[in-house]
């Protein structure tokens, strides 16, 4: 199951709501396992759901109640069994909600508060989307089944033209190695040499001579990959390389990554288009599993209402 967070519009900048401060009396509206939530809670979330999904006040308070309690359930089930998320993690989260919409962090908590909303309050909405996604993949760790009947009814649904053709990629992942106590100066260096890497690299085959120039690079097979295989975010980026070229550096807990295209053909086949499907099936069936957890945390859980 992919997380999934947030979006934040580009036109938050725009509202000109004023930023409200946290009344020291704010009343508490709902008690969530002794834990409580306040009318500025509420009113904080609503504000964020206004401004992401244009929703009216009215709605979005109540839907910002009902996200604080199930968040609250999220983070304290999170707790019992030992899952942490570190400040680190929502801080990143929070960084790639700022790239998506093309702003800086401080950017996005500037546009955020010119629309009445602290950064904090995003971000507690992160530390317990994170918390849950973990809870689940570990819960449901064995995997999701779908029946196969399931699948080929589906398949049967879609268009002939989409079912005989398919994409594949022959990939491999480069790693410039960053240790995690390098300095500043020393990332800059290894960024340096990722973007000079991907610039002269031109074929898998021959780019031992090309990596043997620099130190601490790893080269791991990823092999072939049906273009419905590869993640959302990469996919697009992939599709537009020819064969023989990188993806630009990323940066991973262990360095920079590229990704080389090694090989791409189209197949005749059924294949990519039943993975699609598949994976789809799966995702509706995890997200149905999902909301049965959380139910479940729920009904052990003490909700008072005020």
């Amino acid at each position: 199951m992919r997380l999934r967070l947030v979006p934040v519009l580009v036109g938050l900048a725009l509202l000109l709501a004023a930023p409200l401060s946290v009344p020291a009396n704010a009343a508490i509206r709902v008690i969530v396992n002794d834990v409580p939530i306040t009318d500025y809670d509420i009113t904080q979330r609503a504000r964020l759901i206004t401004l992401t999904q244009r929703k009216s006040a009215s709605v979005a308070k109540r839907q910002a109640q009902q996200e604080l309690i199930d968040d609250q359930l999220k983070l304290a089930e999170a707790e019992r069994v030992g899952v942490e998320i570190s400040q680190s993690e929502v801080d990143n989260a929070y960084s790639g909600i700022a790239r998506n919409v093309k702003m800086s962090p401080s950017q996005l908590s500037k546009a955020l508060r010119s629309g009445g909303v602290q950064p904090d309050t995003l971000k507690a909405r992160l530390k317990a989307q994170l918390a849950w996604s973990r809870l689940v993949r570990a819960r449901f760790s064995g995997g999701i089944d779908v029946d196969e009947s399931d699948i080929i009814a589906a398949l049967k649904k879609t268009d002939e033209e989409d079912r005989q053709k398919s994409v594949e990629y022959d990939l491999k992942r480069i790693i410039v190695v960053v240790p995690k106590s390098s300095s500043g100066g020393f990332k800059s260096k290894r960024k340096r040499e990722s973007n000079q890497i991907r610039s002269a690299f031109d074929g898998c085959d021959s780019a031992g001579q090309l990596l043997g120039k620099y130190s601490e690079v790893v080269v791991q097979p990823i092999g072939r990959r049906l273009e419905t295989e590869l993640p959302e975010d990469m996919r697009a980026e992939i599709a537009a390389l020819k064969p023989g070229k990188l993806t630009k550096p990323v940066t991973t807990p262990v360095g920079y990554e590229m990704i080389a295209i090694c090989g791409k053909r189209e197949i005749a086949s059924d294949i990519a288009v039943r993975t699609e499907l598949e994976n789809e099936l799966r995702e509706k069936e995890g997200e149905s599993q999902s909301r049965r957890f959380l139910m479940d945390i729920r009904r052990r859980a003490t909700i008072i209402y005020r």
